[in-house]
């Protein structure tokens, strides 16, 4: 996990700098990886105005069908990170790096399976985490298709490797359990995952905790406690129409409400497009950054618009008095990025940006018009070209 640790530490160190300083003097640390701005000035009542942030990056749909783990096999077992080589340097680029791992990585032993109902191997966790990737979020239709063991024993992987899971749970006390993550640059982050069904797929009787599903009650209570618990909540929605490049009235309407209660950021999976990005006010003039669908990242599905995905990459900056701070989203940039194959082999996630065009007839025009379909309701959207 990149870039991890308790606020407890600058804390102390703040306090230790107040010490020495003069009535007006002013101390500036910065660190590589984020921009952090201490300016301790003694008076009265020895308050600290402060501010700092961080980065964080978001990837769609892991969608692993069998001809992708058919083309990551090796003689000792799977490797998937040749594609994610590519896009690797822009994950690693950021504080946190989030992904949406759409297939449950239960493993060999249980049986690899494709569409309609997956199982993908344990070394698509591994890959993940070599890329740089510090959460993925487990809540979506696809979440039970093999039942209680393949989520359990993706869960016992996910723990293994040290990856931050969401949305998917082995226990009531996991379930309530809220994922906090505690930024060097004295940022907290909560995540919160849910998905609209699960394919039909009942959960086990008494094990609702397997998944988390979009219930409003269920929402607002786990936000209340994420509010109290970290600066910044993100929540990720498995929601609305596949296939189709514009949300709906659903997926506006509970984005809306949850920026009423208060997220920071929302970020959409599911449709297996890219729709447009979008600021949104909630209730109590919070603003909320939502990317309604972010594609598929790594998949095998066919479709032009399904082969391109994204990364979307946004900072998150702190800045206060004393007890009062306030956390704002800014500078939400976009990395569109295209699922490179041939002949169902040789299996690559490419930036779209220097796309030659002989990996794609038209690459120059598709990129500028992919970039246009995402900024049409942000128009301020900067795109990562180099």
């Amino acid at each position: 996990m990149k870039k991890v640790t308790y606020r407890l530490l600058i804390t102390l160190f703040l306090l230790t700098i107040i010490g020495g300083c003069g009535a007006n003097d002013t101390k500036i640390m910065q660190t590589a990886g984020e921009h952090q701005t201490y300016r301790s000035t003694i008076d009265a009542k020895k308050q600290i105005d402060w501010e700092t942030s961080i980065t964080v990056s978001a990837i769609g749909d892991m969608l692993i069908h069998a001809p992708v783990y058919r083309d990551a096999k090796t003689e000792d077992g799977y490797d998937f990170t040749p594609m994610l080589e590519k896009v690797k340097p822009y994950l690693q680029d950021a504080t946190v790096t989030i992904a949406n791992q759409e297939t449950m990585i239960g493993g060999e032993e249980l049986g690899l399976s494709s569409y309609p109902q997956f199982n993908s191997p344990f070394a698509v966790g591994d890959a993940l985490k070599e890329a740089g990737v510090d959460v993925v979020t487990l809540a979506n239709n696809h979440t039970l298709d093999r039942g209680e063991v393949a989520v359990q024993r993706a869960i016992s992987h996910w723990e293994a490797i040290d990856m931050m899971y969401t949305g998917a749970y082995k226990s009531e006390a996991d379930q309530e359990r809220i994922r906090v993550q505690e930024t060097e640059a004295g940022i907290s982050l909560a995540y919160l995952s849910y998905t609209y069904g699960t394919n039909g797929i009942p959960t086990p009787s008494g094990k609702d905790y397997l998944v988390n599903r979009i219930d409003r009650e269920q929402i607002a209570g786990d936000m209340a406690k994420a509010k109290d618990m970290a600066d910044a909540v993100i929540v990720s929605l498995h929601f609305g129409t596949e296939n189709e490049r514009m949300p709906n009235v659903e997926q506006k309407d509970l984005a809306q409400y949850v920026s009423d209660l208060g997220a920071n950021v929302i970020i959409g999976h599911h449709p297996h497009v890219l729709q447009p990005l979008e600021w949104l006010t909630g209730e109590h003039g919070n603003k909320t950054l939502v990317a309604y669908s972010l594609g598929n990242f790594l998949s095998s599905q066919k479709e032009y618009y399904q082969r391109i995905g994204g990364m979307l990459q946004f900072t998150l900056t702190k800045t206060g008095q004393g007890d009062n701070v306030e956390v704002t989203v800014e500078a939400p940039t976009f990395l569109p990025t295209y699922m490179s194959y041939d002949n169902y082999a040789d299996y690559q996630v490419l930036p779209l940006f220097n796309l030659p065009n002989g990996e794609l007839a038209g690459a120059t025009k598709e990129y500028r018009d992919i970039k246009a379909h995402l900024s049409q309701w942000m128009p301020e959207l900067r795109f990562i070209e180099g």
